[in-house]
């Protein structure tokens, strides 16, 4: 990576240190839990990147990135068990069995989602993201690909590439934007593209890494930066900041 006045790989031990593994992408039938994480506990696979397991638990992440939009997780833990009451997410084609759910019981989706917030947009956006997933037949999609779906933007389509699939793409959220720019890291009106390569092209790390990263920026703004102004007591990163 060479030398760099951005010591990104320095922050993530330091948060890692910290908070420990995170444990994202949250799995709702799964037992795991970190019982001293801000917000939602359970679900969590701290330290073990087999996940996703399977096509189910693939898809799970991908309509979870959708109803995560302009909503806190517990609010789609919520949905997600909701919708987990009405088709069990570990039994025969996920997928398939979801679509067939939004095309025949349109009321019964949107109140089980109601908890994520706009719920008629969301049922939309889950049945493009829906066809557009089954369409693929088990192939990765380009990040092009999944962009071109309508409701996907840059931050779902880099959470669905990297937690769904694996993938080298870091993820830019506004726990992101608010940490770094405290740190004078990148400015407040930066793109997303622009801030996505600054952390691409400064931090030191394969897609663990990038998945960690950004559990434990989400985790460690839960702290310090939900409220404002933030990160008046971050003393945690204090010596990271550029002058």
């Amino acid at each position: 990576m060479g030398k760099s006045r951005y010591k990104l790989n320095e922050i993530y031990e330091k948060l890692l240190d910290a908070y420990s593994y995170q444990g994202w992408w949250p799995i709702i039938n799964y037992k795991g839990e970190i019982p001293n994480k801000k917000g939602s506990i359970k679900g969590y696979h701290p330290n073990d990147y087999d996940f996703p397991r399977d096509n189910n638990e693939q898809f799970e992440i991908i309509i979870g990135t959708i109803l995560t939009q302009n909503t806190s997780w517990l609010s789609v833990e919520k949905s997600l068990n909701n919708l987990n009451k009405i088709i069990d997410f570990t039994e025969g084609n996920l997928s398939l069995k979801f679509k067939e759910l939004l095309e025949t019981e349109e009321d019964l989706v949107k109140n089980a989602i109601k908890p994520a917030g706009y719920y008629n947009q969301k049922f939309v956006y889950l049945k493009n993201i829906t066809d557009f997933y089954i369409s693929l037949d088990g192939k990765k999609p380009g990040r092009s690909e999944v962009l071109s779906v309508k409701g996907v933007g840059n931050e779902t389509a880099d959470s669905i590439l990297l937690y769904a699939y694996g993938m080298h793409e870091f993820v830019v959220d506004t726990y992101t934007r608010r940490i770094f720019v405290n740190l004078n890291y990148i400015n407040k009106k930066d793109s997303y593209i622009k801030i996505k390569k600054f952390f691409q092209h400064n931090f030191n790390g394969g897609v663990n890494e990038y998945q960690e990263f950004h559990g434990l920026i989400v985790e460690h703004a839960k702290h310090y930066y939900s409220k404002k102004p933030y990160g008046v007591d971050d003393k945690l990163l204090e010596e990271y900041k550029l002058i």
